[in-house]
């Protein structure tokens, strides 16, 4: 886990950077979030991924005790905020692109915006997905006994890694995007 973790900061890194190079060196770069709602909803995206971090550690907690009903609920409810924030990026992206934002161009006439956030979000959207879908499994497989509390806290790393990758789009991304223009 630790080297696909190592790897997968690399290439955030390496994403995230492009994408401040690229913003910085265009000076028609599009500022297209509002304060509300684009940035309200991206801050209740960014708390809910600060609150299934607690209940994944809360999980792990439960699972070094070897209390598997109180494990696997704060996991599934770890999962549920996984869900909880795709649907709300997913709703994020259809308003954008009724804005005329795609991943090919954008209204400022600047493709490589809808290049970078697209790219962007949608490959920490895909890690949240894949994440949502691993601690299903760990859940059900510890609760069956066939995982063990070691199992629980890998996908606690993975889980917390991807919160943390969010940790640095969310300000890089958005904050730093938002149009002050009435």
């Amino acid at each position: 886990m630790w080297l696909f973790i190592v790897s997968d900061t690399l290439t955030f890194s390496v994403l995230l950077l492009a994408y401040s190079y690229s913003r910085l060196a265009n000076p028609n770069w599009p500022r297209p979030f509002e304060i509300y709602p684009a940035i309200a909803k991206s801050t209740s995206m960014t708390l809910i991924l600060l609150a299934s971090s607690l209940t994944m550690v809360l999980g792990v907690a439960a699972a070094h005790r070897n209390d598997r009903a109180k494990a696997v609920r704060w996991l599934l409810l770890t999962a549920l905020g996984g869900v909880a924030f795709t649907v709300l990026h997913l709703t994020e992206w259809f308003n954008l692109f009724r804005e005329g934002y795609t991943p090919w161009s954008t209204p400022q006439g600047v493709p490589l915006f809808g290049a970078t956030f697209f790219g962007i979000t949608g490959l920490h959207m895909t890690h949240v997905s894949i994440g949502v879908i691993y601690l299903v499994i760990v859940s059900i497989g510890y609760g069956r006994g066939k995982f063990t509390s070691d199992d629980v806290e890998v996908s606690g790393l993975y889980w917390h890694f991807v919160d943390l990758v969010w940790m640095f789009v969310f300000p890089m991304i958005y904050l730093m995007s938002v149009s002050l223009a009435g």
